[in-house]
């Protein structure tokens, strides 16, 4: 065969093979002199598409708070109290105009925040409030009715309203130490933990970028995550990401990843759009070298955790290195690919590194191996307040059914838990997420003299033979009373066995605190936070070690607003399905409460 029909079948033989342009060749040179191609540079999904429906969306009600001691007012003629009336009609309320005269009740503004890749009947936290304008002194002891909650907005100067797409109601709880004479601002607005149920499920998706967008390219990522990442619906196996559009791809949540969603979406966003075997051998070794570089660490652990299984050994690697930023990095990347390797140095990466602390807690919690339920069973006698309760948090994650933190529900559905641990007592309430009392310690006992109050109508008082009285006070009805030893856990379950709630219980607990009654530990939402500062041993000090984690576990409502804020810039991929599916663009829209309060004011 002559040299030309050979090049001729070689060429043949090759685009035979799938190439199909002369860029896919590459040939290495056998002359150690001659120049060395560039080092292999994947092209990532992050290049061409961006996050979809990864800002929160804030939805609002007018809603009507029930069962205050006299602090409630008539709400002025006003929009809002139109729109209650309107609701309290449709729910079949007669004389609604009396019911509101009452002084028990009080006309407040609901608020609450559905997070990136909430499921229906996931609940969120409900904020309360009455109107600048109102004359309600205090919110304490009340209890808001079912309101339905939707996206709100004044446009040309009428209200507008979009579908619902939650419920609102529960015990309101206030902060115990806002008087309703004194600090009215506080006393006149509260919470519902977990009051919230959404009704839809928020998906997730990526939007290509302009000049990325056809069919092709979306169906080519969307294979690209899949054989990365997939789920099991009734027993079949089928992939998380569904190309829908020429430009748009939806996404199922991992479970790996439920309680960390803006991880997940970094790490589908490190897989690379097309690879070879043995491209993606290059990429690794070139990673395992970024890998050990702490300036590098971060990036290089998120991609190699995008590759997958086939990464597993060089991050493994990573947790012998003597630089602790490298070990955690590593260690955090094999959590989410369920290594139980990974257990060890992350909790010593909990314990000693606080800039690492909320991250490598999240991380234990999606190992399913006792090696990382050990590691946090530990933890649960440290001294550090928010290592504990963080330790507890990652265990009711991976096992709610876990003896040890399985608890159980008292009075007005809040989550009691009584832990035989050691370490110094503490019992550990919740401002944030669900109604939650954990006790770290069994045994404990408050001290007499005692005078608490629990809510508006219980009472917790010492008597001389050394019991407790805890006593119901009603207008027009028979006082309830239990006669109980000191015993902290006595105490507790006399005020639900008497009606009071969550809130009530929180003030009964920081007033024993405040007075002196309460020994041990007193901690409020002591959960480790996003944001701390890492100093490097050279001195070099790094903001954000990690990335952030703003699902369930560790999230904050307090911060809910700045998260809204700070994720605008990365709200490329909503804004470009929002200019086709809406007549309105979404920033166009104001928010409804805020109108009101203007007008309040």
């Amino acid at each position: 065969m002559s040299s030309r029909i050979r090049w001729i079948a070689f060429g043949a033989a090759l685009l035979a093979a799938g190439c199909c342009s002369w860029d896919e060749f590459s040939f290495r040179s056998q002359s150690p002199d001659e120049e060395q191609p560039a080092a292999y540079s994947a092209r990532l999904i992050r290049d061409v598409a961006v996050p979809y429906n990864m800002t929160p969306v804030r939805i609002e009600s007018i809603g009507l708070v029930t069962g205050l001691r006299g602090t409630g007012s008539d709400p002025a003629p006003s929009p809002q109290r139109a729109v209650l009336l309107g609701e309290m009609q449709a729910r079949g309320v007669k004389e609604p105009n009396r019911v509101l005269q009452v002084p028990s009740t009080s006309l407040v503004l609901v608020r609450g925040v559905l997070r990136p890749g909430i499921q229906e009947g996931d609940r969120f936290d409900i904020e309360v409030r009455v109107p600048a304008a109102s004359e309600t002194t205090s919110l304490r002891g009340g209890k808001l009715l079912e309101c339905r909650m939707r996206e709100m907005a004044v446009l040309g100067g009428q209200v507008h309203e979009g579908h619902i797409l939650g419920l609102a109601k529960g015990p309101i709880l206030v902060d115990p130490a806002a008087e309703p004479g004194v600090d009215r601002v506080m006393a006149a607005r509260g919470r519902v933990l977990g009051g919230g149920v959404a009704l839809k499920s928020r998906p997730l998706g990526l939007v290509l970028k302009p000049g990325h967008q056809s069919v092709f390219n979306s169906s080519r990522i969307a294979t690209a995550i899949n054989q990365r990442f997939h789920c099991f619906d009734r027993g079949i196996k089928v992939g998380v990401a569904e190309a829908k559009t020429d430009k748009l791809i939806r996404l199922q949540v991992h479970p790996q990843y439920k309680d960390n969603i803006d991880r997940y979406v970094r790490v589908i966003r490190a897989i690379a759009v097309r690879e070879t075997a043995r491209e993606r051998s290059e990429r690794i070794a070139q990673l395992k070298g970024q890998l050990f570089d702490p300036a590098m660490a971060a990036e290089a652990s998120l991609q190699l955790e995008a590759i997958g299984v086939e990464a597993v050994d060089t991050l493994m690697s990573g947790i012998e290195s003597s630089d602790p930023e490298v070990r955690f990095h590593a260690a955090e990347s094999l959590a989410y690919l369920d290594r139980r390797e990974a257990a060890k140095p992350l909790a010593e990466a909990a314990r000693s590194e606080p800039a690492f602390r909320a991250f490598a807690l999240a991380a234990l919690s999606v190992i399913e191996d006792y090696a990382a339920r050990d590691e946090l069973q530990q933890m649960l006698s440290l001294p550090s307040a928010e290592t504990r309760y963080g330790a507890f948090r990652s265990l009711r994650v991976i096992n709610p059914n876990d003896p040890l933190v399985q608890g159980e529900h008292l009075g007005d559905d809040f989550s009691y838990h009584v832990l035989d641990v050691g370490g110094p007592p503490m019992i550990h309430v919740t401002r944030n997420r669900r109604p939650e009392l954990v006790i770290f310690g069994p045994g404990q006992q408050l001290q007499a003299p005692l005078a608490l109050n629990a809510g508006n109508q219980i009472m917790i008082t010492s008597l001389p033979s050394g019991d407790v009285s805890v006593a119901k006070y009603t207008v027009n009805e028979a006082d309830q009373k239990r006669i109980v030893s000191t015993k902290l856990d006595e105490i507790i379950r006399a005020v639900t066995e008497l009606g009071g709630t969550y809130p009530d219980i929180v003030q009964a607990l920081q007033e024993a605190k405040e007075t002196g009654a309460l020994s041990g530990r007193f901690e409020i939402d002591a959960l480790p936070t996003a944001g701390r500062r890492y100093h490097r041993s050279s001195g070099e000090e790094v903001a954000d070690p990690s990335s952030p984690s703003d699902g369930d576990l560790f999230a904050e409502v307090d911060a809910q607003d700045r998260t809204y804020q700070r994720r605008t810039s990365t709200a490329e991929g909503d804004a470009a399905i929002d200019s086709e599916e809406t007549a309105e663009p979404r920033g166009s829209w104001k928010g409804f409460l805020a109108k009101m309060l203007r007008r309040d004011n």
